[in-house]
């Protein structure tokens, strides 16, 4: 133990982390709890203290409303167990499309102040993400650039489809610190909508679950969410490889999933909500050169658990699921519109227009230890185009019949690599059609 400690003692100063046991919050990161008018702040600190935020519109009256909430706390499941303390606080009354200044922390400590724009309310908009999946604390490489486009006011949320760190939990979770440290810059400005990947199952997901705060009562392993013309789905695709945490999971997951498209898919919702958008890790499909899940013909993420129980293919489809965006291979995949590996496209000229099946998207290249994935040689019939660049996707949702994507490759300087218009006149299951 003694010999860890003091290894472990080296690595909390060079991850700047020795003044950590006070009360001082870091790791500020928003997220959007589900609920017009509102946002959630969410922060850590290495003793207990009040979780407060003082915010008010920017530009005018700084600081002129308090909220308070709740703190938790979190031993990590490492040799030390370390304990943090993480605090929540729901700021609600906010005026939809109004800027606000705020900081968190108590008595003991503030934050530096942040300011974000609360979200539109209505359908009636045209929300903008950046959508990107494999960032690690070391080799980071997609991330000042983001940075640089939060500032700039490019974007309205961020998607971060699993793999945080490269661990959450590595080093009794100093590296997670670390990590969520590092994108506070972002994540304190936007919210930052998740999922969880396979860097974040030890201990039962623990990291993951605790530090952050998404919409619903699983702890962010599945949930939804309405914004402008979208019902976005983040799901697990993780309930599915770690059967040690219980098969129930993997039902109970396909349950909610199931009734979530069975509202989505009513025709009042359906018609506020045209867009189904499916958020998960590990791809169905995808052309690289390993063995990943996803390279299989039967791959489990897509036909489900043997004999073919809770697969996701057969669902999304059945429900007229539009977009599905993933990530996990470090690399980005652009798919025709697929089902069942035949290719739905809409027309020779317009395959995106009124496709004929959903359109997957793999962007995992944001950058982390574990570098670039390559392809295979030839690429697969029903993949359209294979980038191996480091970069992230953005994305913006214009009406309820387009929706416009394009991939930016940091290794070229933000060149927009790839970009493709999403149009349908009708959307459902009828829409196969």
């Amino acid at each position: 133990m003694g010999a860890f400690a003091s290894l472990l003692c080296l690595w909390l100063v060079l991850l700047g982390c020795e003044g950590s046991r006070f009360g001082q919050p870091e790791q500020v990161h928003l997220s959007y709890p589900g609920h017009p008018a509102s946002m959630m702040v969410t922060w850590t600190t290495y003793e207990p203290t009040e979780s407060i935020v003082v915010f008010g519109p920017d530009p005018g009256e700084t600081f002129s409303h308090v909220a308070r909430g709740t703190t938790t706390r979190f031993a990590d499941g490492g040799e030390l167990g370390t304990v943090r303390f993480i605090h929540r606080v729901r700021l609600q009354g906010l005026v939809p499309g109004q800027r606000y200044t705020y900081r968190c922390g108590s008595q003991e400590g503030w934050s530096r102040t942040y300011s974000f724009q609360a979200l539109l309310n209505g359908t009636n908009w045209s929300p903008r993400f950046a959508v990107f999946g494999d960032m690690g604390l070391t080799n980071p490489q997609a991330l000042p650039r983001l940075q640089r486009e939060t500032e700039m006011g490019l974007y309205d949320v961020v998607l971060h489809v699993g793999d945080f760190a490269y661990d959450m939990d590595a080093l009794d979770g100093w590296l997670g610190d670390a990590f969520m440290r590092k994108i506070e810059p972002v994540a304190a400005s936007l919210p930052y909508m998740t999922c969880p990947g396979n860097h974040e199952q030890k201990y039962n997901f623990s990291n993951y679950r605790s530090r952050f705060s998404m919409p619903g009562s699983t702890e962010g392993l599945w949930y939804s969410w309405d914004i402008g013309p979208a019902h976005i789905i983040s799901f697990s695709t993780e309930v599915y490889f770690y059967l040690d945490y219980g098969r129930q999971l993997v039902a109970e997951q396909f349950q909610w999933l199931e009734k979530d498209l069975q509202e989505a898919s009513q025709p009042e919702q359906r018609k506020e909500h045209p867009w189904i958008i499916t958020v998960g890790h590990r791809p169905m499909y995808c052309s690289n050169n390993n063995k990943d899940d996803c390279t299989l013909h039967e791959s489990t993420v897509r036909r489900g658990l043997q004999p073919h129980l809770y697969g996701l293919e057969d669902l999304f489809y059945k429900y007229g699921v539009d977009l599905e965006l993933w990530a996990h291979e470090h690399s980005y995949e652009r798919l025709w519109p697929v089902y069942n590996y035949k290719v739905y496209n809409g027309s020779s000229e317009a395959p995106y227009t009124n496709p004929g099946a959903p359109v997957h998207i793999i962007t995992g290249s944001a950058g982390c230890t574990e570098r670039l994935d390559p392809f295979i040689p030839e690429p697969r019939e029903w993949s359209a185009l294979r980038v191996e660049d480091y970069g992230f996707t953005r994305m913006q949702i214009f009406n309820r019949s387009h929706l416009w994507l394009e991939q930016v490759s940091d290794d070229q300087n933000g060149k927009v690599v790839d970009g493709i218009w999403l149009i349908k006149d009708w959307h459902g299951p009828e829409a196969w059609h």
